[in-house]
């Protein structure tokens, strides 16, 4: 198949965390890789780190699961070669330190994904995370080359990929939707195609705690197993679109505010032979992965995307 933080005071223990099914390993289990950047600021609602929650809730209602809950301050970032070789699937949290993981590591566990070997489930901020980044950007210029091609192109193209200009920088309202596309003729036979990158972000966003109500827009679809057609999620940070990421191939959830905004907050990608989803609900400081409804959406995501 494919540490104790306290409110007042911050006491952390680095005990590894853990193996679902440990006393009667099961060869069948799904593995799974939490990587949590396990920022101070998580003690708000979280006593040991939010990786760590999500690691203990998933072990606890399920057996099908093997769990190594890892942080950025692991060896290697717990990124190691032996991690990436067990996982079937990456949940990844991260938010104010996501460039301190290497492009280079980033784009190895995007050639993961690529070959089928692991499926990415990226949470909330990290739409921002490199893994999630350079998936996005993968996907760009492959959906480019087939944008060109049904375009009746029969020539030689090449391929420009132009990267925001910072990392982390918001857009907003009025500008181009990226990514985009543009070609020229250099001559008869050959043509040029710049590439746009994704800015893998939105324009508005508020971490003020005020509820989100999520819609299963696909209910048949295995991630949305068990889960009602509507269901609120009580303290969260909003993001409104537009989100500047390439066409998802499905959008089983979308989330709205009483202010007006709406969110396509639970995306997937096809990434060469594996996939990437994207799951929005979040915010460090609010126990939304203490939901049920939220630690089911999990389940059913690493046994869809792990099997």
């Amino acid at each position: 198949m494919k540490n104790l933080i306290a409110t007042t005071v911050a006491v952390f223990c680095m005990t590894p965390l853990l193996t679902a099914s440990s006393q009667t390993p099961n060869s069948n289990a799904i593995h799974v890789l939490i990587w949590d950047e396990r920022q101070p600021t998580q003690a708000v609602a979280y006593q040991d780190f939010l990786g760590n929650e999500i690691a203990k809730r998933l072990t606890d209602q399920t057996t099908d699961f093997e769990i190594r809950s890892v942080a950025l301050d692991d060896a290697d970032q717990g990124l190691t070669a032996g991690n990436l070789e067990w996982a079937d699937v990456i949940i990844w949290w991260g938010h104010v330190r996501q460039s301190e993981v290497p492009e280079e590591k980033a784009r190895l566990i995007v050639d993961y994904i690529r070959e089928g070997k692991l499926d990415l489930i990226a949470l909330h901020s990290a739409h921002w995370a490199r893994p999630f980044i350079e998936a996005m950007n993968w996907r760009s210029i492959e959906d480019a080359k087939q944008h060109f091609q049904q375009s009746g192109w029969k020539g030689e193209f090449l391929i420009e990929s132009v990267k925001p200009p910072r990392e982390r920088t918001v857009p907003i309202h009025g500008s181009e939707l990226t990514p985009s596309y543009f070609g020229y003729k250099k001559n008869q036979n050959q043509f040029q195609a710049i590439v746009q990158l994704p800015w893998c972000c939105f324009p508005d966003y508020r971490p003020d705690g005020e509820p989100g109500l999520l819609t299963t827009q696909l209910p048949d679809h295995p991630i949305a197993r068990g889960l009602p057609q509507t269901f609120q999620v009580p303290k969260t940070e909003m993001y409104n679109e537009p989100f500047h990421v390439p066409d998802p191939d499905q959008v089983i959830f979308e989330e709205t505010w009483t202010k007006g905004e709406r969110f396509r907050s639970g995306m997937t990608w096809n990434i060469g032979k594996g996939k990437v989803f994207y799951f929005r609900p979040g915010h460090e400081t609010y126990p939304v992965y203490k939901q049920p409804e939220m630690i089911q959406v999990l389940q059913n995501a690493c046994r869809w995307l792990g099997k």
